[in-house]
């Protein structure tokens, strides 16, 4: 976006992503600290996961309907107020059960911030060219948080201040989105021929919005379970130092920032379909590394770098066979399916994991890889 108000509104969308990208990536760090603070198993602690599912689909309902109604402005400052509240209310219960209800809030929050922001880029002249810097900023916060935690339970802080600094970060941003609001609002959607509900409904008649849903759920699901569980995985499974297992779980966020910033002149260079098909391979192959006991410093920076395009080259495919009154609803469905693949697939890992010990986790997402790969094998010539 060339104009001032483009800029400034595209500044708002990567300040947000940075926020969400944070929070996410923060509890893979905090994951043995909760299990120290209430007792639980690796089983348990999977519950706060779980109940992010509920928000997570209370946004793939909602995202179409609260957004044409409010207009984008509205439904992040909406957003932005659940996720802040959720999170101060995280640093401050003294209770399990509380902070796993209010995981549903979590998942509501980032759920309308993510699908209505890849809605607005997606429809952009400009989408090629933005969304991979937009999700870059993502992986900046990915980066951060993790730093943040390890450097603040290094320091004997504990969790609870590390939720009160992202709560405070969400307020950050939930100020700046009601201060663009008065001098540069979104052009709020028009209303869809139908209703909502219906076009809705048309969207996912069509294969190709199922299968996206699928691809996504399964891409940020392997993203989200690297970054929940390979902190665990190194410190707890495999006895690496806490700092140590900090570093790496920030490399792999790292190698996935770099190649989210490096998205848009590689898929210039390659092509998406060529691209897609090379992120694969190195994925799988870093993974299987991974598993087999390779330096994780080398083996999770490369799966970020392999993760990094499939989630922007996904969403870049949607309007390719698609009316264009239906793009909104398909891009709002895919990315709620990864926000729910965010939390289904690490909570089943972590259910087998309570069985069969942390160390086995990178193994188990060798065939999730693999299924991946046949998922994108019937998606892709649907956009030949």
């Amino acid at each position: 976006m060339a104009d001032a108000p483009g800029e400034l509104r595209m500044g708002v969308a990567c300040s947000a992503f940075v926020v969400i990208g944070a929070v996410e990536a923060a509890l893979g760090v905090l994951v043995p600290s909760l299990l120290d603070t209430f007792v639980l198993s690796t089983g348990s602690v999977t519950l706060l996961l779980a109940s992010q599912i509920g928000g997570y689909a209370l946004a793939a309902l909602l995202n179409g309907v609260v957004n044409s109604r409010l207009g984008l402005d509205r439904m992040l400052m909406v957003a932005f107020t659940l996720l802040a509240s959720a999170l101060l209310l995280y640093a401050l219960t003294p209770r399990w059960d509380v902070m796993v209800a209010t995981g549903v809030a979590v998942g509501l929050g980032i759920g309308l911030i993510d699908a209505g922001l890849n809605t607005a880029v997606a429809q952009h002249e400009a989408g090629a060219r933005l969304i991979g810097p937009l999700h870059g900023f993502y992986g900046v916060g990915a980066f951060t948080g993790p730093a943040i935690a390890t450097t603040l339970l290094a320091l004997g802080s504990g969790w609870r201040l590390v939720y009160a600094v992202l709560a405070g970060l969400s307020g950050l941003v939930l100020l700046v989105v009601w201060r663009q609001r008065r001098t540069c609002p979104w052009q709020r959607p028009p209303a869809a021929e139908g209703g909502d509900w219906r076009v809705l409904g048309q969207a996912l008649r069509r294969p190709a919005v199922g299968l996206s849903g699928l691809v996504l759920l399964s891409a940020v699901g392997i993203e989200a379970s690297i970054g929940t569980w390979g902190f665990s995985v190194q410190h707890l499974g495999r006895s690496q130092s806490a700092v140590a297992a900090g570093i790496g779980i920030s490399l792999y966020w790292l190698g996935l920032t770099a190649g989210r910033f490096c998205f848009g002149g590689l898929v210039g260079r390659l092509g998406v379909i060529r691209w897609i098909s090379c992120s694969l391979a190195l994925l799988l192959a870093a993974q299987i590394g991974w598993s087999h006991g390779t330096e994780p410093w080398v083996a999770l920076p490369l799966a970020g770098f392999g993760l990094a395009g499939i989630f922007p080259a996904t969403i870049l495919l949607i309007p390719r066979r698609l009316p264009v009154h239906l793009v909104p609803a398909a891009v709002g469905f895919a990315t709620s399916a990864a926000s729910a693949g965010a939390v289904v697939v690490p909570t089943s890992l972590g259910w087998i994991a309570a069985e069969m010990g942390l160390a086995g986790v990178p193994a188990l997402l060798v065939p999730v890889v693999l299924g991946l790969a046949g998922l994108y094998g019937l998606l892709l010539p649907r956009h030949g």
